[in-house]
């Protein structure tokens, strides 16, 4: 899963771990004008402290997945989720990119080369995507805290910038289910570990340190991607938690949300026109 360097990295006592920088050299912060939304990242920035401050499990930047029992569960359901995932990418080139379901991705990623298949998305469900990959979500039903999970597909060439996730109050699951070779083409970086994936098995990181992650292979990759809560000790754990359910009412959030909701009753309803289509 990882090379020499995030070994080594693994190795540290967790709460010696240098504090998060929360800001990443080169990559503008959202531009969100509105008094709320400047209200509530403001309360974003006081929680993240706390959040790292009451960490059960520490702070690494990578985590070892054995801290997790569960996550041996995940790895175990991956010849049931690669074939869903299979049948997904009949369509892969219907598929939205990140940045049409979430417009602040357009900081990092522009281009088509990062797609995306949502099954939840801060707690709320797409349903028809569920119901086309169902041992996926009973797979990753069994991971506490569930927040986010997806299919995140790099294309050729892709490579995504450093950059850090919006909040440390989750941490992120990478379960690896189509890894091309060379595995020295291909790999995510999170502060200065290297990673590498490997088909079936999990990787949990914190997104809330720098991270990049780069495709330089021929070929498509993809990974099942989880956000989950971050193991915290009270108060922290109570903040998050009120935090998380609000979270869905931001206008970011709402906003990616609406993407969603369009492209899926778009791409659903070409389905059903093509199975009701005469046959000749």
């Amino acid at each position: 899963m990882t090379d020499g360097t995030a070994d080594a990295g693994l190795s540290e006592n967790p709460s010696a771990t240098k504090g998060q920088s929360f800001n990443t050299a080169g990559i503008a912060p959202m531009d969100r004008p509105s008094a709320i939304t400047r209200f509530f990242m403001g309360i974003v920035a006081w929680a993240e402290k706390l959040n790292f401050r009451y960490a059960e499990l520490g702070n690494p930047p990578v985590y070892d997945t054995t801290t997790f029992p569960w996550a041996a569960e995940v790895e175990k359901a991956w010849p049931q989720i690669r074939s869903e995932l299979d049948r997904v990418l009949v369509r892969q080139s219907e598929l939205p990119t990140f940045q049409d379901i979430s417009t602040d991705v357009k900081t990092i990623s522009s281009d088509s080369g990062w797609k995306t298949f949502f099954l939840v998305g801060f707690g709320v469900t797409s349903q028809q995507n569920i119901k086309a990959c169902p041992q996926t979500w009973e797979a990753v039903q069994k991971i506490p805290g569930l927040k986010t999970a997806m299919f995140s597909i790099f294309e050729p060439g892709k490579h995504l910038p450093a950059h850090r996730g919006p909040y440390n109050g989750v941490l992120r699951l990478h379960l690896g289910i189509i890894v091309p070779e060379p595995p020295d083409k291909l790999a995510i970086r999170v502060k200065d570990q290297i990673c590498h994936w490997q088909e079936g098995k999990v990787l949990i990181f914190d997104d809330a340190y720098e991270h990049e992650a780069w495709n330089h292979t021929d070929k498509t990759r993809v990974v099942l991607f989880v956000d989950f809560v971050k193991p915290l000790k009270f108060p922290a754990r109570f903040v998050n938690w009120v935090l998380m359910n609000l979270a869905v009412f931001t206008p970011f959030i709402r906003e990616g949300l609406d993407n969603h909701k369009e492209w899926e009753k778009k791409f659903y309803a070409e389905a059903e026109a093509f199975r009701n289509r005469p046959q000749n």
